[in-house]
């Protein structure tokens, strides 16, 4: 069969001039590379088949496609493609083994080894099947595609150059609509070289900047000082396709090098891709934060942790303190200090094998400050002094981690009790029974 049969069996009356968007898309065949036939069906339909090296293009646009073969079934408007597959058109580039294009609603259908790449932002998705919605007046204004079997997409998002770090995403199903908008649903993750992020399924929208993660989510960042934080829902607070904010609603907790916070709602903050501030707040379970020798509790709790380094932490509304003298003492022996608020200091100092470690220096308490201290001397032997205080502001200081200096302010009072001196030594004289 010629080629100018093909190319009469294939095109369609057309109404308007085609924009590039338009419907349908007339099937112009450009060469067959080794045979094809035909089969007439009437008014003015037929089906045809071709081999050896097939290429299409949708007329007046810039929409190619090529295969190995090709089959056409007129009466439902189905180009099937076998080997090769390759298509082209203004937002995507897609590559199979296997395709089928229904022209009625624009939708691809590609199967074995999919490659596709998104023309606008260089996103691409490789898997095992692709459905894929063309955008056409009169049918959809947006494109949209589906992916199942556990796809991997590194993705870009809308406006990304091709030197951006991807995320690379996979899960069991994909969803897509425009460069913007993805779900995902089962056993989804996310990765980059400074995060990666997990969940049941999980939802991402450039065009208001969210991201969403359900069923057992969790987000960790990556780098020396890593953290991680789980919660019942994850939000990500996406700006320039990088994100900037990180909250946990519900059971939250965060896990770090130096610290661990747990609270109802936990929003971090993220700068140059590392957490530099944290929040916390809820009824339920009110914020705690736990360093080695520190844990605070209070209503509400602000952490500053600039590249993720422990530096402050501030605490809201009956908020409570306790340090130990080191990892192994008691809790009956620890150190306390409560007021409306606190605030605690630390700085980086390096430890017995030489690694840098966040240590307490200074803890502040305003409005109905209380304090109780175990002093101790020179002299440990004798164990330590006690002192319990109160006043409107206890500012205490603190070297190597054991209390310096306690300073208490406005209406100060408060008891100080000494250690109960040793016994003075037996002077007994025994004498000879003999």
């Amino acid at each position: 069969m010629n080629l100018a049969a093909l190319l009469l069996a294939l095109q369609l009356p057309v109404t308007a001039a085609d924009s590039g968007r338009g419907r349908p898309c007339v099937l112009d065949v450009d060469s067959v590379g080794h045979q094809g036939t035909q089969e007439d069906l009437g008014q003015g339909l037929a089906n045809i088949f071709a081999g050896g090296g097939v290429y299409l293009h949708c007329r007046g646009t810039a929409t190619t496609i090529s295969a190995d073969s090709m089959a056409w079934y007129a009466t439902i408007n189905r180009l099937d493609m076998l080997g090769n597959v390759h298509m082209r058109d203004s937002s995507m580039k897609l590559d199979a083994r296997l395709a089928s294009y229904f022209r009625a609603d624009e939708r691809f259908e590609a199967h074995n080894n999919v490659v596709a790449v998104n023309r606008s932002n260089g996103s691409v998705l490789r898997g095992p099947n692709l459905t894929y919605w063309r955008a056409a007046i009169g049918i959809r204004d947006t494109v949209e595609m589906y992916a199942t079997q556990r796809p991997t997409i590194e993705y870009r998002g809308s406006g990304a150059a091709d030197s951006v770090e991807p995320y690379l995403i996979v899960a069991d199903r994909v969803r897509f609509k425009g460069n913007d908008r993805m779900w995902t649903a089962g056993h989804s993750t996310i990765d980059r070289s400074d995060f990666a992020a997990r969940g049941d399924s999980m939802l991402l929208d450039q065009t208001v900047g969210l991201g969403v993660l359900l069923g057992t989510p969790g987000v960790q960042g990556k780098g020396p000082q890593s953290y991680l934080l789980t919660g019942t829902r994850i939000e990500l607070g996406l700006q320039a396709r990088e994100i900037r904010l990180v909250k946990a609603l519900g059971d939250g907790k965060t896990t770090s090098a130096d610290w661990v916070l747990t609270a109802d709602t936990i929003h971090l903050a993220l700068e140059r891709r590392k957490l530099q501030r944290a929040f916390a707040w809820g009824q339920t379970s009110r914020p705690h934060a736990v360093s080695t020798l520190q844990d605070i509790k209070a209503d509400s709790l602000a952490l500053d942790v600039p590249e993720q380094v422990l530096t402050e932490a501030r605490g809201f509304g009956k908020a409570l303190s306790r340090s130990r003298r080191d990892s192994t003492s008691a809790a009956a022996t620890s150190d306390w200090i409560s007021g409306d608020t606190l605030t605690a200091r630390w700085a980086q100092e390096r430890d017995s094998t030489g690694a840098q470690r966040s240590r307490i220096r200074r803890i502040v308490a305003r409005g109905s400050a209380r304090a109780l201290t175990h002093l101790y001397g020179r002299d440990t032997t004798s164990g330590p002094s006690l002192n319990y205080s109160r006043g409107k502001s206890i500012d205490i200081t603190l070297r190597q981690a054991r209390i310096d200096r306690v300073t208490v302010a406005g209406r100060a009072d408060g008891v100080q009790l000494e250690p109960r001196p040793p016994a003075p030594p037996d002077t007994t004289v025994k004498r000879d029974s003999t």
